[in-house]
C-alpha cells in the first residue's frame, strides 16, 4: 500500500511540480526572456531585465478583463484554457530527465503533434468570434499558414520515426543513445526549426500578429487575465516546441556513449536537456533578429516549393538509407 501511495505521490508531483506545469511556466518565463534578450542584442540594444516576463504576466491579470459585446463571455474564457492545457499535456510527454516520461506510450509522438496543432486552431476560434475585423483577419491569416507548415513540421517529425520504426517520442530519445539523429537528418532539422518558427507565428512568419497592418490580429480583443494566460501559452508553446526539437533531434537528455542513472545521472541529465534547449532557443532568435515580415503570398509560395520538398528529400534519403542497411 504505500508504495502505491508513494507512486501515486512521484506522479501528482511529476504532473504538477517538475517537470510538470510548475517547471513549464518557469520553463516558459525563462525561454521567453532568452529570446528577448538574444534578439535584443543581435540588434544592439540591453533587452529586458530577467524577471521582466513574469513582472508583465502579474501585470496583465491585475488589468480590467473584458469581453467584447455580442460575444459568449464562457466561450472567449475557454480558448485559452484549452490552449493552456493542450500545450501543457504535450509537454508531459517530453522526456526531461530521462530516455522516457511516466506518461509515454506507443505512438505518443502522434498525440503531441497533434496537441501542438490546436493552439492555431483556437486562436482561429478566438480571432473569429471577437466580433472585430483585425481579429478576423489574423484568424483567417492564421489558419491559412497552418495549411503552409503543418505538413513540413509532420513530415520533418516523421523523418526520426521513420529511422528508428517507433512513433514513441522516449523511444527516439532512447535511440538516441549512441549518435543524435541530426547527424543523419540535418534537412529535416532546418525544416522542423523553420516550421516551428512559423508555428509559434514569429518573425518573418508573424503574419496573423502584423503590428503595423492588423494592430494584435486575432488577439487585439484580449484583455486582462485572458491575454496574460494566452500571453504565457505562448510561451510555454516556444518552451515546447524547443524541447520536442531535442527531443527528435538531438536526443533529449542523453550523451551519447555515457550512461546516467541515479539522482545525479538524473540531474546531469536535465543540464544537458536544459542546455539542448537554450540551443535551439539561440536558432529560433537568429531567425527571428536575422529576417524581416514575409507576405502570406510570399509564405504559401515558400511552403510548398521550398519547405515541403525539402522535407520529403530528408524522408527519401532515410528510407534509401535504411534500405541500404545504413540506418
Amino acid at each position: 500500500m504505500d508504495v502505491v501511495l508513494m507512486d501515486v505521490v512521484l506522479l501528482v508531483l511529476y504532473l504538477f511540480v517538475f517537470p510538470g506545469i510548475l517547471f513549464l511556466l518557469g520553463l516558459a518565463f525563462f525561454s521567453e526572456w532568452w529570446d528577448r534578450k538574444l534578439t535584443a542584442r543581435a540588434q544592439n540594444r540591453m533587452g529586458p531585465p530577467f524577471l521582466q516576463p513574469f513582472a508583465d504576466f502579474v501585470k496583465l491579470l491585475s488589468k480590467e478583463d473584458i469581453t467584447p459585446t455580442g460575444v459568449s463571455g464562457r466561450l472567449y474564457a475557454a480558448i485559452p484554457l484549452f490552449a493552456f492545457a493542450a500545450i501543457a499535456t504535450a509537454f508531459l510527454y517530453i522526456p526531461v530527465f530521462g530516455s522516457s516520461s511516466p506518461f509515454g506510450f506507443p505512438g505518443d509522438l502522434v498525440l503531441v503533434l497533434y496537441l501542438l496543432t490546436l493552439p492555431t486552431v483556437l486562436i482561429f476560434l478566438l480571432g473569429w468570434t471577437s466580433n472585430n475585423l483585425f481579429a478576423r483577419l489574423g484568424a483567417v491569416r492564421s489558419v491559412s499558414q497552418l495549411f503552409v507548415y503543418e505538413v513540413p513540421f509532420f513530415l520533418a517529425a516523421l523523418g526520426p520515426a521513420l529511422a528508428y520504426e517507433t512513433w514513441a517520442v522516449g523511444d527516439l530519445v532512447a535511440a538516441q543513445s549512441v549518435v543524435w539523429i541530426v547527424l543523419f537528418e540535418p534537412i529535416g532539422f532546418a525544416v522542423l526549426l523553420i516550421a516551428l518558427q512559423a508555428k509559434l507565428e514569429r518573425v518573418p512568419f508573424d503574419i496573423p500578429e502584423a503590428e503595423t497592418e492588423i494592430v494584435a490580429g486575432p488577439t487585439t480583443e484580449l484583455t486582462g487575465k485572458k491575454l496574460a494566460l494566452w500571453n504565457v501559452s505562448k510561451d510555454m508553446l516556444l518552451a515546447t516546441g524547443a524541447a520536442l526539437v531535442v527531443a527528435l533531434f538531438l536526443g533529449g537528455p542523453t550523451i551519447p556513449f555515457v550512461t546516467l542513472e541515479g539522482v545525479l545521472g538524473a540531474v546531469v541529465a536535465f543540464i544537458v536537456f536544459f542546455l539542448k534547449v537554450l540551443l535551439v532557443l539561440v536558432l529560433l532568435a537568429v531567425l527571428k533578429a536575422a529576417l524581416g515580415r514575409l507576405r502570406i503570398d510570399q509564405l504559401v509560395d515558400w511552403g510548398w516549393k521550398v519547405l515541403t520538398p525539402a522535407a520529403l528529400i530528408q524522408i527519401g534519403i532515410v528510407l534509401v538509407a535504411k534500405a541500404g542497411g545504413y540506418l
